[in-house]
């Protein structure tokens, strides 16, 4: 029975797979336990890694070290490469003030956690370790530890006691978020949980407009654009009785009845240009759009062949070659408008109105196989995180610094993945993965990562934590957790008018806490939260995590 005990304990690249493997098999299982409707999820590999380091279970270092790093590289890339797509549209209009107030939670946190190494005396690493875990946020500990080994290439205790002190407050992290949201919610909850006026006045809109403007009689539907500075998409056209689709040559007459797509927002300069707005109501639920007109028929097709990424929508000219009409494009759960200048990715779903053999003509142009969306995307995998970590190792220099700053194995490839997702398709490069496929690669990342902390910090865990150092530690982290989310969140509801649906979904993104969103899912009927979640995680996410590393270099 010998080769048992040494495939078990004696260190192998077998015993490493094997140990990461059932460490992070049983992390797994309990995180998908409740306590009181709350559960840890993946980050229970985490304490299950401690456990198991704490029995004395140890792995070749060098071993752990690369499947550590390999683990925080991949989640990490492929987060970036997951909210790339929506990160710079995240500032637009009403997502510029709750990122702004994300922001605020992320850097009053920072300040609180600066201050507090003075107040307390605990050392600025480990400070950076309690903060990480108060606002769960394990990739802002993984570069973290990046830049603290730049600075002190020798100090692994202080990179352990990192560790360690993120483990100590990321419990803390999740109940405290959840309890100042339920504070919240009892103080404020009243105000109404509707959608905010700026994010209604962007939802794509659809209109019913009768030509009656003498300035644009006979016009082209080219020529009547041109004399205004926002976009609209004519889907329709009733004149003498009949349904039509236009083309940008299609001229305008009095009395015609147009079906217009535009934002809530541009309504007043839709009735401006065409000249009265009729009643109908064209956005409840149940319209049968197919049932307008028999010849016409209202139809979604995927965008699924790559010579397509990243083309200009105008550049096709399909509605002019093929009589249809684009009303909207759908992107990750979002509608945008059909503009010329829309640059198409891989994955769109594009609302297409027409004859069904013209709609069908399109269809092969623009792929419409669902089945390839299901085929990975490799290369733009692979070439990411190449790229990622080649552009984290390059040292820059900032002046008054004696150390070069390097966005490092965390910072690097988030700016990447980021940059990767948005653009992309640009280049020609698809970088379309299924929700489930980047879910996969994000989840197995970061469950290789935290298995090899958690055994890395186990061995003197408990000794830490029942300690008045580790007292203290606890007490700090609370506050980290708590404070900031109570004073910001305050501030947006009392002063700024934020609803408590989208205040505690921006509160829960800047904390990077997605424990909490799922409680503030529970207490509201709408998806506010969310969507409110998903405008500010991409940019708080990344200022967490190259903050993290300026504040080790610089102080």
């Amino acid at each position: 029975m010998n080769w048992i005990q040494e495939i078990l304990f004696q260190p192998s690249a077998l015993q490493t797979v094997i140990v990461l493997a059932t460490v992070s098999a049983i992390g797994v299982y309990l995180g998908r336990l409740k306590l009181c409707g709350i559960s840890l999820g993946v980050t229970f590999v985490f304490f299950a890694g401690i456990i198991a380091g704490h029995f004395g279970v140890t792995l070749n270092k060098d071993m752990l070290s690369f499947a550590q790093n390999f683990g925080l590289i991949v989640f990490i890339y492929t987060l970036g490469l997951q909210v790339g797509p929506g990160f710079f549209s995240s500032f637009k209009k009403g997502g510029i003030k709750l990122n702004m107030l994300s922001l605020a939670v992320v850097f009053l946190g920072t300040a609180m956690a600066i201050g507090l190494c003075y107040i307390t005396g605990i050392s600025l690493s480990d400070m950076m370790g309690l903060l990480s875990g108060a606002v769960t946020n394990t990739p802002m500990l993984g570069a973290a530890q990046q830049a603290l080994l730049q600075v002190e290439p020798d100090n692994a205790k202080g990179v352990t006691d990192m560790a360690l002190a993120c483990a100590v407050t990321y419990p803390l992290g999740v109940i405290g978020v959840i309890l100042a949201i339920i504070v919240l919610k009892a103080i404020f909850g009243s105000k109404g949980e509707k959608a905010s006026p700026e994010e209604n006045a962007m939802k794509t809109y659809v209109a019913e407009f009768l030509v009656s403007n003498p300035a644009i009689f006979g016009k082209s539907i080219k020529e009547a654009m041109h004399m205004t500075d926002r976009h609209f998409v004519i889907s329709r056209i009733w004149r003498d009785g009949k349904v039509r689709i236009p083309t940008s040559e299609t001229r305008l007459l009095k009395g015609d009845q147009l079906l217009v797509v535009s934002t809530r927002a541009d309504v007043e300069k839709a009735t401006a240009l065409f000249g009265e707005q009729e009643n109908e109501d064209w956005n409840k639920e149940g319209i049968d759009w197919n049932a307008i007109d028999s010849q016409l028929v209202s139809r979604r097709i995927l965008v699924t062949r790559n010579r397509i990424n990243g083309v200009k929508l105008g550049s096709l000219r399909l509605r002019n070659l093929y009589g249809i009409n684009i009303t909207r494009v759908n992107r990750a759960g979002i509608d945008l408008l059909a503009s010329p200048d829309l640059r198409l990715q891989v994955g769109d779903k594009l609302t297409i109105v027409g004859e069904a053999n013209a709609i069908n003509n399109v269809g092969k142009i623009l792929g419409d196989e669902a089945k390839r969306l299901n085929r990975p995307n490799l290369l733009a995998i692979f070439i990411g995180l190449a790229v990622g970590v080649f552009i984290g190792a390059i040292p820059f220099s900032i002046p008054g610094m004696s150390t070069p700053v390097k966005l490092g194995i965390a910072g690097g490839p988030i700016v990447i993945g980021i940059l990767m997702g948005a653009f992309g398709p640009r280049i020609h490069l698809t970088t379309y993965t299924t929700e489930s496929a980047n879910l996969m690669m994000r989840e197995f990342g970061l469950v290789i990562y935290l298995a090899c902390l958690g055994l890395d910090s186990g061995e003197h865990f408990f000794e830490t934590v029942f300690r008045p150092e580790g007292l203290l530690w606890v007490g700090t982290g609370f506050v980290l957790a708590t404070v900031p989310v109570l004073i910001v969140g305050w501030i947006s509801s009392r002063f700024l008018n934020i609803d408590y649906a989208h205040n505690a979904g921006m509160l829960c993104g800047s904390m990077a806490n997605p424990m909490a969103l799922n409680y503030a899912n529970t207490t509201v009927s709408g998806d506010e939260p969310s969507v409110a979640y998903a405008t500010v995680y991409p940019l708080s996410i990344f200022v967490r995590v190259i903050t993290a590393q300026l504040i080790l270099l610089i102080l």
